[in-house]
Parts: C-alpha cells; structure tokens; sequence
C-alpha cells in the first residue's frame, strides 16, 4: 500500500516510515496542514493517516476538503483527544477509523490491514459496507460469524495467497470438523457480498493453493 503520513511529529513520521517499510508498505510525510492537503489533493494514496493537531490546517478541515472534492481514500484520523464527542466529530467528518494517541503500533497496523480499498467491515457490528465518495459509507451488508472471520483474515493479509488450511483453522479453530466444501461456499458468500456493493475488491481462487484478495 502507498500511504500518506501527515503528522507534525517528525520522529514518529520516521519510525512509522521505518515500521511500513519493513511490511512492504511505502510512505509520504508531511507535516503541516498545507503541503499535506496539497498533496492529498494531487497524488493517489490507498490510505491516509492524518492527525487532528497540525499547523496552518486542522485535520478535521482537510478531511472535510477532501470528501467535498470526492476524494474517498480511506483515512485513519489519530488525535489526543479521547471525548466520544471528539471522536463522533472525526467519523462524521468523514474518517474510516479513529486512533487515540499514544497508540501501540501493532494496532496502527492492524487498522491499516482492515481498511482496504473501498470496503469497511466492522467485525464488532458484523456489517460490511462500501466508502462512497462523500467519505461515508454506502447500506450496510450483515455477515453471518464465520463471513467475519474469512473477510477480517483476507482483510489483514491483502494481496496475500491463503492457503485453505490457514483458512479452515481461522474460520474453524484447530480442532474444528468441518467438510471440506464448506470453505468454498463461505468464499462464495463473501464474493456475492462484495459484488453486491459493487467493491472493486475481488477475492481470486488460487488452484491448488487457496485464495487471495486482491
């Protein structure tokens, strides 16, 4: 993933740029609201990691300048502040997900697992939904507990082949009796799921090995 870092602490930028790097990730800093927006504006990222705090512009009103210009490239918004009201504020400006610091980076790249292209699962809800281009999100899809399990695995390890043993013991546990065919109907759900939100996002059969999300 191509990601963009606009964060005032440039230490944290640095070890952030470092932590993605080692997981095949690329990164952009910026550091005050301008440049930031500027580039948020011009390039293509597949996810945003904006702060709340920064100079010249907020992070709240560069979200909202993006999602009036139809920019719905996921966005992790990460603050200090901690109030629920702090955090609906962030949401209904438009972010995917919402981070107080100080964060363990192992969550951070946890959330930027989960937020994948164009699709939102909640595993807490069990809904699926697609970002549509206000930076919200479109009807929600439900999923049964087992469609959350396949789709949270995917979602942590796109562009990644799984093989159906990882799979079977995901969905299933260790022990779990399960035949065999089961796996390829649960696969077959999720993809009517993300046909019917009409996502980009696919799930490609593998032969011989599994499957990948791509």
């Amino acid at each position: 993933m191509h990601i963009l870092i606009i964060e005032d602490d440039r230490e944290l930028c640095q070890a952030l740029t470092l932590q993605l790097a080692a997981r095949s990730h690329t990164a952009d800093c910026y550091h005050t609201g301008t440049e930031a927006l500027y580039c948020a504006m011009k390039d293509s990222y597949d996810l945003i990691l904006l702060d709340r705090m920064l100079p010249e512009i907020d992070g709240l009103s560069i979200l909202r300048s993006l999602r009036r210009n139809k920019i719905s490239v996921p966005v992790i918004l990460t603050t200090a502040l901690d109030a629920v009201s702090d955090r609906i504020d962030g949401l209904d400006a438009g972010a995917d997900d919402y981070l107080v610091k100080p964060y363990d980076t192992e969550e951070l790249l946890a959330r930027i697992r989960v937020s994948h292209k164009d699709i939102v699962l909640d595993p807490d809800t069990r809904t699926l939904s697609l970002t549509v281009s206000s930076g919200k999100t479109s009807d929600q899809i439900q999923l049964s507990k087992r469609e959350v399990l396949l789709m949270e695995f995917f979602l942590r390890n796109p562009e990644k082949t799984l093989n159906r043993e990882q799979l079977f013991t995901r969905v299933w546990g260790p022990d779990g009796t399960v035949e065999d065919g089961n796996l390829d109907t649960y696969i077959y759900f999720c993809r009517k799921h993300l046909k019917n939100l009409k996502s980009r996002v696919q799930i490609l059969t593998v032969h011989g090995t599994g499957y990948r999300m791509e």
